[in-house]
């Protein structure tokens, strides 16, 4: 029997999340839908990986975190990704499952929190281009820079002000072994979640570092 073709899905943050809309998990949820039903016509003949984007959302939880940093201490930005990985994934796998099920297909979907090796002196860390979390007018970048000299804050025409984070160039995905062994098994697999957690490599050890890798290159 011919194994089915694999085949890499990618789906934007801001597909989940969409303008002018709170980013209550019942509206991304919401969101994802259609898209899941989609997906669930593909299973069939494909093996199929789905990543997806993170920009808005862990965009919202570091701002989160600022608001919140009085009573709790915030969180990198590398953390905020990972939990980005497992409440997207979650999301994305319930929704699948059920519909997989609602279709008798027995097929199993698993979420993996992935990471990417990237280097450490990639220039994007001297140059940060990568925009997260929501837009901000003139008075909020005001307060927000008065705050927070370290962010960079980029304006964009007719929309606002967005902060932005490097985004490196992804060298490795750390658990590629993992997702191909699972792949081949049979899984549906969600993995690379927001271009998949930045690392670097210091004294033989991996460590996390405050980046944004685009969700396109890692997939690709």
């Amino acid at each position: 029997m011919i194994s089915p073709e694999p085949l890499v899905i990618a789906l934007g943050g801001n597909a989940l999340l969409q303008s002018g809309q709170s980013g209550s998990f019942e509206e991304q949820d919401a969101n994802f839908q259609p898209a899941a039903s989609k997906i669930a016509d593909l299973i069939q003949g494909y093996r199929v990986v789905l990543t997806h984007g993170n920009g808005p959302q862990v965009g919202y939880i570091l701002l989160k975190n600022e608001i919140a940093k009085k009573y709790a201490p915030p969180f990198p930005i590398d953390a905020c990704g990972a939990q980005t990985q497992g409440w997207i994934g979650y999301m994305i796998q319930q929704s699948l499952k059920n519909i997989l099920n609602t279709r008798g297909m027995e097929k199993e979907v698993i979420t993996i929190i992935t990471r990417v090796k990237v280097d450490k002196n990639d220039p994007a860390f001297q140059n940060p281009t990568k925009p997260i979390g929501p837009f901000f007018n003139n008075d909020q970048v005001a307060s927000i820079m008065a705050e927070r000299p370290d962010w960079t804050i980029k304006e964009y025409t007719g929309r606002g002000y967005r902060r932005v984070v490097p985004s490196p160039k992804p060298l490795h995905i750390v658990e590629s072994h993992a997702i191909c062994t699972m792949v081949d098994a049979g899984f549906l697999v969600i993995a690379c979640g927001g271009g998949g957690i930045p690392v670097i490599e210091k004294n033989d050890t991996l460590i996390g570092v405050e980046a944004v890798i685009d969700k396109d290159l890692a997939s690709e």
